[in-house]
């Protein structure tokens, strides 16, 4: 039986595996809920140094999980997620520096005040605890989501996709190092030792109260099942059904510009823009302009009947089009009434993910900004940009695209919540 094998086949003991692993983190989230700063940044660096002295050994593993993958079929998309060299490595151990830089969020004082009765109240963050972490392809959300969480003094476990499993267990086992050297319980990060779906099922019931939040990140099918099933609460969001909305007083240099970069910098990320709307006021010039600009670059364009007139050879754009995330080279085009008209199709078709919007007019502007109810907007800047590193957030478990405890990216204080510290002087309640 070969390895790939081997790693798909059911685990007898799947469900006692999963209950160790929620016992082993509840203890270390008691750990870490008190640890200093400087302990567990030590972990970090310790881990950011590792990953570079074992450049050659993580890309050993990914070229084991890339032949597994392209036996399999996976998309380009998919391929390029998976992909790790020397530069996305480096990107890797740099991430994990960052995070170090940032302020730990832990025992800050969010406000504090006086009462009439003497009482000092004071809100304080404090961990979530114990977080579930499900994703797909991208092994360098091993070290971000571990590295997020371990700085936030949670516990953590993380259960990667089948086809990126050599590659995440080398970098948990650079991880594990990290804990070990600042002296940390090694448990507080874990790798789900088993790609048998029986430990997905597992999580979703909450390993019998371990964990305190679920946060999924993948396709569509992955979130709607820990969506629909999950027995704890669930940080995500479905589709990264992003939009580009070129208005009538956009420059059209920075607009092609835009439109190009938001598309195709990286296909396969959920901040790659999927629709491109343009005011009719100037469809006859802004849109044959900037869909030449991406089909120069090898983009695929299904427009709506009026792009079709513009841009003759264009496909035929379908309902399904414009509520589809292609994760590819293709993006659907439509001509719309005015920025009230682009606020109407992102309503209807988007997935409250990342819309931006295009022009020199800052009325237009702050009306698409305060109107459009997604979790990030962008004024003259690419979608691309929906992402935690370049918040300053160092990195990020995700996007959340909910309404309730966070939004957008999902950095460092996104993952606490906070408790009230109440001091008194002898007072008793009248």
């Amino acid at each position: 039986m070969s390895v790939v094998e081997k790693l798909h086949t059911a685990d007898p003991d799947v469900v006692a595996t999963m209950r160790d692993i929620g016992a082993h983190a509840r203890d270390a989230a008691k750990v870490l809920r008190s640890a200093p700063r400087k302990q567990k940044d030590a972990a970090l660096l310790a881990a950011a140094m590792t990953i570079r002295a074992d450049v050659d050994l993580i890309l050993a593993a990914n070229e084991k999980d890339m032949e597994a993958a392209q036996a399999r079929g996976l998309t380009g998309a998919m391929l390029d997620r998976l992909k790790l060299d020397d530069d996305r490595i480096e990107a890797i151990a740099k991430g994990l520096e960052a995070i170090v830089e940032l302020e730990d969020p832990v025992g800050t004082t969010i406000t504090e005040w006086d009462m009439p009765s003497g009482l000092h109240i004071e809100r304080r963050r404090v961990p979530l605890g114990v977080i579930g972490i499900i994703y797909e392809s991208r092994p360098n959300v091993t070290a971000d989501a571990g590295a997020l969480c371990l700085k936030s003094g949670n516990a953590v476990i993380l259960r990667g996709g089948s086809e990126s499993f050599h590659s995440s267990r080398a970098i948990h086992t650079i991880l594990e190092h990290g804990l070990d050297a600042a002296q940390l319980p090694s448990k507080a990060i874990q790798l789900v030792p088993t790609t048998d779906r029986a430990a997905v099922g597992e999580m979703l019931k909450g390993l019998d109260g371990s964990i305190d939040l679920l946060v999924p990140r993948g396709g569509r099918s992955l979130t709607e099942r820990v969506t629909n099933d999950a027995r704890v609460p669930v940080l995500g969001h479905l589709d990264g059904l992003c939009h580009v909305y070129v208005d009538k007083d956009a420059d059209i240099e920075m607009a092609q510009k835009i439109a190009v970069n938001a598309k195709l910098r990286r296909t396969g990320i959920c901040g790659s823009a999927e629709t491109l709307l343009v005011d009719e006021a100037v469809a006859d010039t802004h849109l044959p302009a900037v869909v030449k600009a991406l089909q120069d670059k090898g983009c695929e364009i299904r427009g709506d009947e009026k792009s079709q007139a513009l841009v003759p050879g264009i496909s035929a754009a379908t309902r399904e089009d414009w509520s589809t995330e292609y994760l590819d080279a293709i993006i659907a085009v439509a001509v719309v009434p005015g920025v009230k008209g682009a606020l109407a199709h992102i309503a209807e078709y988007g997935s409250q993910h990342t819309e931006c919007i295009v022009t020199d007019n800052q009325e237009t502007a702050d009306k698409f900004l305060t109107d459009c109810d997604s979790a990030i907007l962008l004024h003259n800047a690419s979608t691309q940009y929906a992402d935690g590193g370049e918040f300053g957030m160092g990195a990020e478990i995700g996007i959340a695209t909910g309404k309730l405890h966070a939004r957008g990216p999902v950095g460092l204080e996104q993952l606490t919540s906070f408790k009230y510290v109440v001091r008194g002087s002898g007072q008793t309640r009248p």
